[in-house]
């Protein structure tokens, strides 16, 4: 089965990168976990990715940081926020630095699969 792309999740929570992983990979998506935001940064200077789902709230760097070094360094990679601090000001700065989408938690197998599939489609890929 040929990948329908190469997604990065990247959560402090296991239960929610299990989750992506499970949720995805079976629908032929290349899915590779992280739990750090600097670390996911490290991976996307190595390996090509189409995808990227981020945590909001992470130790070490937050998820708009995130999105905005991947806007900066790989503007055509789409950004997939995912929160269980649901805010609509931070919902907001998030799209305005790009992101494709907002997800929040607790989020059900079908969101992350419509939304993943979403970013896909918009990508053209």
């Amino acid at each position: 089965m040929m990948s329908l792309g190469r997604v990065l999740v990247i959560d402090d929570e296991a239960i929610v990168r299990i989750s992506c992983q499970r949720v995805l990979t079976p629908e032929g998506y290349d899915v590779v976990v992280t739990s750090r935001g600097d670390e996911a940064i490290g991976l996307l200077e190595k390996e090509r990715f189409d995808i990227v789902l981020t945590d909001l709230k992470m130790p070490d760097m937050d998820g708009l940081e995130v999105l905005k070094t991947i806007k900066e360094r790989w503007p055509d990679i789409q950004v997939i926020i995912i929160t269980g601090y649901g805010t609509i000001s931070t919902a907001v700065q998030a799209i305005k630095l790009g992101a494709f989408e907002y997800v929040e938690k607790p989020f059900t197998p079908e969101d992350i699969l419509n939304v993943v599939t979403k970013a896909r489609q918009a990508k053209g890929s």
